[in-house]
């Protein structure tokens, strides 16, 4: 199934890597780390994003350019499995910054607490 939101704009590294997790979305769990992901659901997609949240983190604190690189590309790669779950993708998400530009990051924030 298409993921809504593609963007002409999308860099096609960006592209293949969804393309990959779609197509996996529904592959035997026992061949595919992606599809054994889809089967345990959406909490435990989203802990893997958290798990790799906190890597980065660390990597970016106590650990050179390199690690942080490497951690960095395993949040993408799982946040794009978890916004493919929630059947979006990182179009959206460029979207949404897209909207935000030129909106002050104090503004903006002050616009959700309402």
């Amino acid at each position: 199934d298409e993921i809504a939101g593609q963007g002409a704009l999308m860099d096609p590294r960006i592209e293949r890597l969804e393309a990959v997790i779609r197509a996996r979305k529904g592959a035997d769990p026992a061949s595919s780390y992606v599809a054994a992901l889809f089967s345990k659901g959406t909490a435990k997609i989203a802990q893997k994003v958290g798990e790799e949240a906190t890597e980065t983190i660390i990597a970016a604190l106590r650990e050179g350019p390199e690690k942080l690189t490497s951690e960095a590309a395993d949040l993408l790669f799982h946040l794009a499995i978890l916004l493919a779950d929630a059947g979006l993708s990182l179009d959206h998400i460029l979207q949404e910054l897209e909207r935000r530009e030129g909106t002050s990051g104090i503004d903006e924030k002050a616009s959700r607490k309402g």
